[in-house]
């Protein structure tokens, strides 16, 4: 498996490969109180593209390894870990693989677009450089917990995707929380397992204006 240095090495990726991404730092410039502070919702996004490193970091603080035991950036119910997390972007769609910090290419085309039509998303969605976009195997969690791990797995999503925004300030980058569209057609854009639920868009780049 080869390691990606810029977005444009994921473009030469053939589906179904694997591309390990840079190793993601554990200190930033400012403190977890400045990004709380200065988070708000992004809908203007500068449309150029955002470095390897930066799309490193937001993936794997959302879902990266964080200790030998194999402890995610976010909690999860029981560590039945619901979510499979995937990369929109100019370069194609990708399906994040914690354990190997890498990213195996599910589509060639710019799925953003789509995304926006057909899903019924915000059409910035189309604008902004990446998506993140948040699918979860309700499963994993119910058949443990039964009914109730449904309510688990929703506070799973809100604990991975906060991570996501607030790292997005400490990048210097906006986001916003999208959880209205056609969960049927997100599904079908993406072409997600029927196991696989879409739950949560997060659009991330450099605010315009």
């Amino acid at each position: 498996m080869k390691e990606a240095r810029s977005p444009a090495e994921l473009a030469q990726a053939e589906p179904g490969e694997a591309i390990a991404l840079p190793k993601p730092r554990q200190r930033g410039g400012i403190s977890v109180e400045e990004s709380i502070a200065r988070r708000r919702s992004v809908r203007r996004f500068d449309p150029g593209p955002l470095d390897l490193a930066a799309i490193s970091q937001l993936l794997w603080s959302a879902q990266g390894v964080t200790s030998e035991r194999g402890f995610r950036a976010a909690p999860s119910a029981g560590r039945s870990y619901p979510i499979e997390l995937y990369l929109a972007c100019q370069e194609g769609l990708f399906h994040y693989r914690p354990h190997q910090h890498a990213v195996v290419k599910v589509l060639s085309a710019d799925v953003r677009g789509t995304l926006a039509r057909q899903g019924r998303c915000d059409a910035f969605v189309a604008e902004a450089p990446i998506s993140l976009i948040f699918a979860v195997v309700y499963e994993r969690t119910t058949d443990y917990y039964g009914e109730r791990g449904v309510r688990y797995v929703h506070l799973d999503v809100g604990h991975a995707a906060e991570n996501v925004h607030l790292q997005g300030e400490a990048l210097g980058l906006g986001s916003c929380a999208l959880g209205a569209f056609d969960d049927t057609a997100v599904a079908k854009v993406l072409g997600l397992p029927k196991e696989q639920k879409p739950l949560y868009v997060i659009p991330v780049g450099r605010p315009q204006g």
